[in-house]
């Protein structure tokens, strides 16, 4: 049901995926206010200023993580500059220093310039990886590179850790990040190591989610409910998800930079198994008039052509490999997360601050026709 090229699209897009995914956001936007309204604020309450104040450097930093990685770093009290083509969301963090150049060779901002730590954010192509990571070798004590889960293989099985085994690249050369996402993603972590042997820190987000996200796959789930009515759930609630909260990745990426941790880590949660029922049940909770829930088994989905992430967002069905990723090395390095009803809260409170146009057409799920259309079918089924 959940192909490898459609999972590794979806995880791909929750890292703001290159210039394609921005491109049609703008389409679809057309210049009303983006989706960042909470990031923009740059306000994370409740965070203490850290014992040492450093200097970092974000590669990237206006997409959907960015910003909230800015956000946790300004609140702890640390110098953030970021380097990046200026296209993307401009507006943000007026503040900050604001070096502009291109990852693919115009990089001559960042020249003769230190700093204690680097994020990169955007990169996905080994060789572009290389020369940022090279050029700032000798200036930078610690590289964190932003991976993916999407590193394992097709077939990965659960409990995969930091040691399993990841993708090779098919077509050595190869630069087609949407057709090689992962092995290129595993490629580009090997070379930021190459590039700073002993300093580089990998982490390894699953599915990234909460305020500011543009692609609307967990967003999905509370938007639905707190429509109202009847709504179609997968399989039989039992089933495991994963994802994370990018204020709680933002606050890890962070973390990992004032400790100076080093090494490859996985970064998807909860810390506790948690099943398809409960995340829903969040959303619930989070809606003044909720939707009622009907399950409806995965065959019977297979059978009518709903298909797990697509048209289910979050959920992975029997392809449950990719939900159940281990992440106790992470856990026992500082990463922490907030509940399943705080995420559902925030996500829908949010989502109520968009305009109009934006709110109407959720960008992943089922639509409401399709769904009727489904539910009615599983209603004639048991009649």
């Amino acid at each position: 049901m959940t192909t490898r090229r459609r999972f590794l699209l979806t995880l791909a897009g929750g890292m703001t995926f290159g210039r394609t995914l921005l491109a049609q956001e703008k389409k679809q936007e057309k210049g009303a206010d983006d989706d960042l309204a909470s990031a923009r604020a740059a306000k994370v309450p409740n965070v203490s200023k850290a014992k040492k104040p450093l200097k970092v450097l974000l590669l990237g930093g206006t997409g959907f993580i960015g910003p909230h990685i800015v956000a946790h770093s300004i609140a702890r009290g640390h110098a953030v500059t970021l380097f990046n083509r200026g296209k993307t969301h401009p507006e943000l963090f007026p503040d900050l220093e604001k070096l502009r150049g291109d990852r693919d060779g115009k990089l001559d901002a960042l020249k003769g310039r230190k700093w204690d730590a680097v994020v990169d954010t955007s990169g996905y192509v080994p060789r572009i990886v290389k020369m940022s990571a090279d050029l700032l070798a000798p200036e930078v004590k610690q590289y964190v590179f932003i991976s993916s889960i999407s590193v394992y293989p097709d077939d990965v099985k659960p409990g995969a850790n930091e040691e399993t085994p990841v993708q090779e690249l098919k077509e050595p050369g190869s630069e087609e990040v949407r057709k090689h996402y992962g092995a290129l993603k595993a490629l580009c972590e090997k070379t930021v190591e190459q590039s700073m042997p002993g300093r580089a820190t990998t982490i390894r987000p699953g599915l990234i989610v909460g305020p500011g996200d543009p692609t609307d796959r967990y967003t999905y789930w509370p938007v639905r409910i707190d429509r109202g009515g009847e709504a179609l759930a997968p399989g039989t609630g039992d089933d495991p998800v994963q994802y994370v909260d990018a204020r709680d990745l933002a606050a890890f990426v962070v973390n990992v930079i004032e400790n100076g941790t080093m090494g490859v880590y996985n970064a998807t949660g909860p810390e506790k198994q948690l099943p398809m029922k409960t995340m829903l049940e969040s959303s619930r909770k989070a809606s003044a008039s909720p939707a009622t829930l009907t399950w409806v088994p995965e065959p019977f989905l297979e059978e009518h052509k709903v298909s797990a992430w697509e048209d289910m967002p979050v959920w992975t069905g029997k392809e449950a490999g990719f939900s159940q990723i281990d992440c106790k090395k992470a856990i026992g390095k500082g990463l922490k997360f907030r509940s399943a009803d705080e995420t559902a809260r925030d996500t829908l409170a949010w989502w109520k601050t968009l305009p109009e146009e934006r709110r109407a057409k959720v960008r992943a799920g089922l639509s409401p026709d399709r769904e009727k259309e489904v539910l009615a079918a599983w209603k004639a089924k048991k009649a």
